[in-house]
């Protein structure tokens, strides 16, 4: 369909002018005069995105029609909103662009041709546009284009709580009966992404195709490692490895024939970016990649420290930016899982191998532990449960994604571990971090095999496998109670921590038998 036509049948009716896949420099070129962003030393174009600087995931919806209803796990994750109420939104949403710019992408979501989305952006913002365009696949071929889904994202058009029973002016809602997605309220690029990852969580399982939240990447040999980890527990930073090239930082399906990268770009977390230790991503960050609440010094360098907008500044940038990536996004079966966790009561090992039904219990689990806010004053430690490792974008219930992964890991012989890229010594105040590069050892040993022969010994609380030797690791940190000066309150934080991954799993009682256990 013509695109002018394609625009009156959804609603878009005489734009003021339509900017159809630009270029990069061009877009760079309208937001900056537009003054959405301003040019760091890097070259990277930096933004702000104001009240919100993350996800909202309480302005989250999908509408309620009859051909989901009776597939979507409702809850506190996926909320229904009504048909009546996202077309008087919708309604609104289509005055609001009238003579206004409006910038459009065509591009695809999913690597495999067989299993991906159509995907038409559209944008009121040049930066949002180029986030889209870094982020998700670009191909040339866009001739009789036809999306299957389109996602319209309008910032400064917000909800009326009041009027739309909405829970602010943010909202995200996924319509499937009509293929779209609208976004507004919030000029947090990261809400753009996640809705068609969600999109694609619900489709792809109906094709047989385990989609995930993880990143992945492959050897030499044709070995392929998943990294699966809630934020901050080092997803992005350990697939990121210069001996191995990388297919991709966020989200991957996983079928018959293989794993293949949902996305064309990575949308890596900056806070504390070093060169030194995280040379790829700093090399990234260059024209073309969008900088998020990144503060800028007088020169505009840079101050990858500061947190004083948000902890969760973000660079966005495509794949090639990464000088080993594996550009085609796609590979064969995994033959090593890592499951990552930032334990901040310092109790779990920082590694352990795990039997697959103990791979479906944490997968189920998806355990991290958060310091609210910034860490200054924080003294407790929040344990954090995610079903799958990225719950809020799961549509189907984690037991349907759940038994996938665990019939995966049967047919493929794959081996699984648990990684703490948390404390050790003691909680977090007491103890400290594990040393990145004695995690990234163990993670090399873990995907190389040198793990499948060793010695191990079980963890008496957890019931975990723990390797007794790692070659470069010192011995004493791999059973966590060994770091610990009191082992008494050792053993109560581990019991602790026990209870409250029984209690998390209790939602899951009456379906213990996909387990065996």
């Amino acid at each position: 369909m013509e695109l002018q036509s394609y625009l009156q049948k959804i609603g878009i009716i005489n734009p003021k002018n339509i900017f159809y896949n630009l270029s990069v420099g061009k877009l760079v070129e309208h937001a900056l005069l537009k003054n959405e962003g301003v040019l760091s030393e890097t070259g990277a174009i930096t933004i702000t995105t104001g009240e919100y600087t993350g996800r909202s995931p309480e302005d989250r919806f999908i509408v309620d029609t009859e051909n989901v209803h009776d597939f979507i796990y409702w809850g506190k994750v996926n909320k229904p909103i009504s048909v009546e109420v996202f077309n008087k939104i919708y309604g609104r949403l289509m005055a609001y662009l009238e003579n206004r710019d409006i910038y459009i992408f065509d591009g695809y979501a999913g690597a495999d041709e067989r299993f991906g989305l159509k995907v038409r952006f559209i944008n009121e913002m040049a930066v949002q546009n180029l986030f889209v365009h870094q982020l998700f696949i670009r191909r040339n071929d866009l001739k009789d284009f036809e999306p299957d889904f389109t996602v319209i994202a309008v910032p400064n058009f917000k909800a009326q709580p009041i009027i739309d029973g909405t829970n602010s002016e943010a909202f995200v809602i996924i319509n499937f009966e009509k293929r779209m997605i609208i976004i507004g309220g919030t000029k947090y690029c990261g809400e753009i992404k996640k809705s068609v990852f969600s999109v694609l969580n619900y489709i792809l399982p109906q094709k047989n195709v385990l989609p995930m939240h993880c990143s992945a990447n492959v050897g030499r040999d044709g070995d392929v490692a998943l990294f699966f980890g809630l934020s901050g527990t080092g997803k992005t930073t350990l697939s990121a490895d210069g001996n191995r090239f990388l297919i991709g930082d966020d989200e991957h399906g996983w079928s018959s024939e293989g794993v293949f990268n949902f996305e064309g770009g990575c949308y890596a977390k900056c806070i504390g970016l070093e060169k030194e230790k995280e040379p790829q991503i700093y090399n990234a960050i260059k024209f073309g990649t969008i900088l998020e609440n990144v503060v800028l010094d007088e020169n505009r360098i840079p101050d990858y420290k500061d947190a004083s907008l948000t902890e969760n500044t973000r660079a966005g940038y495509p794949i090639e930016y990464i000088d080993n990536a594996l550009l085609e996004g796609k590979a064969g079966h995994p033959k090593t899982i890592i499951f990552l966790t930032a334990d901040a009561f310092g109790v779990l090992p920082p590694i352990s191998k795990l039997t697959k039904e103990q791979a479906m219990y944490h997968f189920m689990s998806g355990y991290t532990s958060k310091l609210a806010g910034t860490e200054r004053g924080i003294k407790e430690p929040k344990a954090t449960f995610s079903a799958c490792f990225g719950e809020p974008f799961m549509p189907l219930s984690p037991l349907k994604y759940a038994k996938m992964l665990g019939e995966k890991i049967e047919e493929h012989n794959v081996r699984v571990f648990l990684v703490n890229t948390g404390w050790i010594g003691g909680p977090y105040g007491i103890g400290h971090r594990i040393n990145l590069k004695y995690t990234r050892r163990m993670v090399e040993a873990a995907i190389n095999g040198e793990l499948d022969n060793v010695k191990y010994e079980v963890h008496p609380i957890f019931n975990l496998n723990m390797p007794t030797f790692i070659d470069g690791v010192p011995s004493e940190i791999l059973n966590p109670i060994n770091t610990w000066n009191n082992k008494e309150e050792y053993i109560k934080s581990a019991e602790d921590l026990a209870r409250r991954f029984d209690e998390n799993f209790k939602r899951f009682d009456g379906n213990s038998e996909i387990f065996n256990f």
